[in-house]
């Protein structure tokens, strides 16, 4: 690799060459600030907190941007620079709606943190204040511009990881804001609830729709009985909202928190992940002897299968017609479970933890539920948990390790690496390669469907069918992916698509973390790691293996993808277009 020597505030360094201010003060041990920046999808230079001093140059250029060269000399620390930076976050303040004793992202706004870093004065311009200018439209999130710094991050994300583009800045000068085309209501474009808009805004502008006041009203029902699962990946993400380290499993403490919080039954949704294995895998066997339509398309994501019904229709019939794990574990709650226990299933409420906002659209679909009752009564992000155990007085930290209740609580490693992108694929491989070729696997694991690589490929012998797979996450991979399917370049029999990229780990729901971490950290893989890890520890690593799937199948369902499993944990989907 060339490299280049430079110096940053008088300290000799050397970094790669190609390689902005930006990246090498990084490496160098200096934080930059920055309000706009997204690693290579917004290096715009907007918000003008980056600019540096370099020897020589006319102007004081922006650290994203510029590039370093031999022998330069950069300074990021100056009186000047740290005046300029200030009147700048002075400037946005000047119309920002400063609700911050109530506002959701209070202790982790970036603009908030950078303003109490540079010791702004909040009243110091007096411009036109911004009135809350709300929509409310869509079922999964809030936006109010009135706390938008116009940063683009979301229009970005929107547009270059998840293809979808339905936001931008509408107008121009003092009237900019951002909004879909022609100031439409959000509900109404072809957004796929992903949320990945929420991850990034660095204020309140944008934020989850909360939902905890039901599961609170719900809790204080004694007529009701309320049953909660998380799902596979928040168990090593839930830490970060109580300053554990990036990717530190809390599976037991957040077993604990949940009981501390008055839930009835705590279960775990990666029990329901090993039950869609189960199903997928067999509908996957059964188009391959049978001629289905090919590739089968995993289902788990839902902000992909909204992605599939607005883009890509056509790729409908190729979709499994597998609930997700979500969808599953709410249907056998309100079922076997309720028939189990004698409970009356009108009496159960089901709560689910989810790392994705695109579950607050999925558990109101019309396609899912049975008699008129939803799978899942209230789909709450991993924050929104955390705001539970917070307002809950529970000291998180300091809780005892806990385990699941029984009958939908016990899952295999295959079920807890749902949570990465090609977790699902390798846990199908897992059961498909046992089930269809008599062998036991001596190894479990199928390294070509790791990794965060835009889309992943490898080919399997299962007893003399060659199985051609693919793997990828974010909808503009998937969009890439499937134009390549779709003429002809590629063949398949099994893909895997997640909406958010890097599959849950790093859903719309999950913590939020700055962009000085989000630019020079990857969170995708850090977390991964920590369902990985899981799944090595564990000695019940496959899906088909877990015994209470088996008694499941032996003692309600029947067989796989029988009659009765397809009344419960199947569904359809249908064409939206773009406006829909």
């Amino acid at each position: 690799m060339d490299t280049i020597k430079m110096k940053i505030n008088g300290m000799e360094i050397e970094v790669p060459a190609g390689s902005t201010i930006l990246e090498a003060a990084e490496l160098a041990g200096i934080r930059i600030p920055t309000l706009c920046y997204m690693k290579q999808i917004n290096a715009i230079g907007a918000c003008r907190m980056c600019v540096v001093e370099v020897k020589g140059a006319r102007s004081n250029p922006v650290a994203c941007l510029m590039q370093v060269a031999e022998g330069m000399e950069v300074q990021t620390n100056t009186p000047a620079l740290r005046e300029s930076r200030k009147m700048t976050l002075e400037l946005m303040l000047s119309n920002h709606r400063m609700d911050c004793l109530s506002c959701v992202r209070s202790g982790n706004c970036e603009l908030q943190a950078l303003s109490q870093e540079y010791g702004c004065d909040a009243h110091k311009f007096e411009g036109a204040p911004t009135e809350p200018d709300i929509d409310d439209s869509a079922i999964h999130l809030i936006r109010d511009n009135s706390k938008c710094i116009l940063c683009r991050r979301c229009v970005a994300v929107c547009k270059y990881n998840q293809h979808c583009n339905v936001i931008g800045a509408n107008e121009r000068g003092f009237k900019t804001h951002i909004a879909s085309a022609f100031d439409l209501p959000l509900a109404t474009t072809s957004c796929v609830n992903c949320g990945q808009c929420i991850s990034v805004c660095p204020t309140g502008a944008l934020t989850e729709r909360d939902d905890t006041d039901k599961v609170w009203k719900a809790l204080s029902d004694p007529e009701m009985h309320v049953v909660v699962g998380p799902a596979p990946s928040v168990r090593v993400q839930l830490g970060e909202e109580f300053d554990m380290p990036i990717g530190t499993n809390v599976e037991g403490k957040m077993i604990a928190a949940l009981r501390r919080l008055g839930f009835d039954k705590v279960f775990d949704v990666d029990n329901a992940a090993d039950v869609t294995i189960m199903e997928e895998g067999t509908e996957l066997i059964n188009r391959l002897k049978n001629g289905g339509k090919l590739p089968l398309i995993t289902s788990c994501s839902p902000g992909w299968i909204k992605f599939c019904e607005h883009y890509y229709p056509e790729f409908i019939p190729n979709l499994s017609s597998c609930k997700s794990p979500q969808g599953m574990f709410g249907a056998l709650v309100k079922s076997y479970y309720a028939e189990k226990m004698g409970i009356d299933p009108k009496k159960i409420f089901v709560v689910s933890i989810m790392p994705c906002t695109a579950k607050k659209f999925e558990v109101q679909r019309s396609e899912l539920g049975r008699d008129g009752r939803p799978d899942v009564d209230v789909s709450l992000t991993t924050r929104e948990l955390a705001r539970m155990i917070r307002r809950a007085g529970i000291k998180f930290a300091e809780l005892p390790e806990e385990v699941c209740d029984p009958m939908l609580g016990v899952a295999s490693g295959a079920g807890h690496i749902f949570g990465a992108t090609g977790g699902v694929m390798e846990a199908a491989l897992r059961t498909a390669y046992e089930v269809v070729t008599g062998k036991t696997l001596e190894k479990v694991e199928f390294h070509d469907v790791r990794g965060t690589a835009a889309i992943k490929e490898a080919e399997y012998d299962l007893n003399g069918v060659k199985v051609r797979v693919a793997v990828t996450s974010g909808l503009e991979n998937a969009s890439k992916l499937l134009d390549m399917i779709k003429n002809g370049e590629k063949q398949y029999e099994f893909v895997e698509v997640m909406a958010c990229p890097g599959g849950c780990v790093n859903g719309g729901g999950q913590p939020i973390q700055p962009g000085s971490v989000r630019n020079f950290v990857d969170l995708r893989a850090k977390r991964a790691a920590g369902l990985y890890g899981e799944d090595d520890n564990m000695p019940l690593r496959k899906s088909h293996e877990n015994p209470e799937v088996q008694a499941l199948y032996r003692d309600y369902l029947g067989e796989p993808n029988g009659h009765k499993a397809h009344e419960l944990l199947h569904t359809h989907y249908t064409e939206r277009g773009l406006y829909k």
